[in-house]
């Protein structure tokens, strides 16, 4: 499919929501867009943003369920990374779906998504080789390869070097996608409206992807084709558990972090394209892609090839801006903007992007906590 087939520009409007002076292009953010079964009433995305709020048991609390909720004007919020299985959890503080309590948490705050009028989709993250025994309480750690990732992990008892993960059998492999389907059917019965799968940043999916992380000789690893297989694989049987128009997936072509190496050009389009090219026949409701210059032709091709809805994600280490994100959605060059920093220190930023507001400052010290600074004590507008 051509890429241009999968969304076209929203036409500018001299009418509409947003204060005199706020551009046509910064008001096609304001605008319903359907991403699958997702009815979003505007194209800002809250981007999954580790918190680390969820203390030992990984159950979201008071606070999560107030987090959330402050900032459920966004068009579709996408949860922090959160882990399916034990042995995938990754960060001290991190949320899981795996046990009936964590479950019971999440219910609490898609129904205080709810009750304020938006959707909540849940990231499921597998950490692969980026989790460490000293956070999952488990023997091991696993990863397509048995190589070890370099640097040291954060964990409750101070940075560890991480482990050497054990490298997953196909049969293991198989386990994989299982675990992935029971996290998805989990999210559901939480009353979440979908879940996105993790296939970016360095984690499980993702280094599979890469023929640096990726040695296996099996039908997983080799050739671009069959280090895509797990990826698709997932999708489909998630797809298959709760609707395709449910699911979203993330990926970050050529991104470079966490060892999960991509410098080769026609590697990347060949693998990434694998994996769009087996997600094209679900119909799944969006991809998410994690790119510095989401209009390049990398973006554009991958695009095309997964017939889905495009939620462009620009701002890894800039954050992304009002116009920016107008300008992506208004050229037709997303269907959604998924929005980071400035949507943790702006509860209400789409009613400040709305207004042509000023913006509170995120505070990077307080990114990863375990209390209410910097979490849910920035101030809104109408305070």
């Amino acid at each position: 499919m051509d890429s241009t087939t999968t969304t076209s520009p929203v036409p500018a409007q001299s009418t509409g929501p947003g204060a005199p002076g706020v551009s046509d292009e910064v008001r096609s953010l304001f605008t319903p867009v359907d991403l699958g079964d997702l009815h979003l009433r505007n194209r800002v995305a809250m981007a999954p943003l580790t918190r680390t709020r969820s203390g030992e048991s990984g159950v979201p609390g008071d606070l999560v369920v107030e987090h959330y909720a402050q900032r459920a004007s966004a068009g579709l919020i996408v949860t922090e990374g959160t882990y399916p299985t034990q042995d995938s959890r990754t960060y001290p503080g991190q949320p899981g779906i795996v046990t009936d309590e964590q479950v019971a948490g999440w219910r609490r705050v898609a129904d205080a998504v709810h009750e304020r009028g938006g959707l909540v989709v849940m990231q499921v993250m597998h950490g692969g080789r980026v989790a460490h025994t000293a956070v999952t309480g488990t023997e091991r750690v696993v990863a397509p390869s048995a190589i070890r990732l370099s640097g040291e992990a954060h964990t409750a008892q101070g940075k560890l070097p991480y482990d050497e993960p054990h490298a997953l059998t196909t049969d293991e492999v198989r386990q994989v996608v299982a675990d992935h389907v029971a996290a998805a059917r989990r999210v559901v019965d939480a009353g979440l409206d979908g879940v996105e799968l993790h296939s970016a940043n360095g984690y499980l999916l993702h280094e599979f992807l890469s023929p640096v992380s990726n040695t296996r000789t099996d039908a997983y690893g080799g050739s671009p084709q069959a280090r895509a297989r797990l990826g698709v694989e997932i999708a489909t049987a998630v797809a298959a558990e709760i609707g395709a128009g449910r699911v979203g997936i993330r990926i970050s072509p050529a991104h470079g972090i966490q060892d999960v190496l991509e410098e080769d050009a026609e590697d990347v389009a060949a693998t990434y394209g694998a994996l769009m090219d087996g997600i094209a026949p679900l119909g799944l409701a969006y991809v998410s892609v994690l790119r510095a210059d989401p209009a390049d032709d990398l973006v554009a091709d991958l695009r095309g090839r997964s017939g889905a809805p495009l939620m462009a994600n620009s701002g890894f280490s800039t954050a992304t801006t009002r116009d920016e994100a107008g300008h992506l959605v208004a050229s037709g060059l997303a269907d959604a903007v998924a929005v980071g920093r400035p949507l943790i220190a702006n509860p209400d930023l789409v009613e400040r992007w709305q207004a042509g507001a000023p913006e509170n400052e995120p505070n990077a010290s307080t990114f990863y906590g375990t209390g209410a600074e910097g979490y849910t004590d920035y101030p809104r507008l109408s305070a």
